[in-house]
């Protein structure tokens, strides 16, 4: 639930949280890299100009404002990160889990013996905060 707001976010940082989606939203926009600069260029200068307001009302009006015209003014496609959620490469490479490591060769095993050591006992450490949590784990019934 990263989307819940649990600290009070201070001005600098919403002010620098408003600066990066404006400049996003200006990439999105722009059809080539000099149009992107020309634009970011002057959000900043638009940003520099209001650097030095001391009114606190006046300043909270003008970042409502600014979010409200980004909210407006949002592309249908918004650009998304390759490995970000949505982006086109986002969940492509899973990850192993870790008993993949115990099906390794004793020769493969042998090229990293510090890691294969510390992960053995890791292993016994948790088998005991297991058993002493939950208690022992019954034996199968042969018969």
């Amino acid at each position: 639930m990263a989307y819940l707001q649990t600290e009070i976010i201070g001005h600098t940082r919403k002010v620098c949280s408003l600066y990066k989606k404006a400049l996003q939203h200006c990439l999105e926009y722009s059809p080539n890299r000099a149009a992107f600069r020309f634009e970011a260029v002057c959000l900043r200068q638009k940003f520099e100009e209001n650097r030095h307001l001391t009114d606190a009302v006046k300043v909270q009006t003008l970042i409502e404002d600014t979010q409200e015209k980004l909210f407006k003014n949002k592309h249908t496609h918004p650009l998304k990160f390759a490995g970000s959620p949505g982006g086109s490469a986002y969940g492509r490479e899973l990850k192993s889990p870790d008993w993949v490591l115990d099906l390794w060769s004793p020769d493969e095993k042998a090229q990293y013996p510090e890691y294969f050591a510390r992960r053995e006992e890791m292993k016994k450490e948790y088998i005991t905060y297991w058993e002493k949590k939950f208690g022992k784990a019954e034996e199968p019934h042969h018969h």
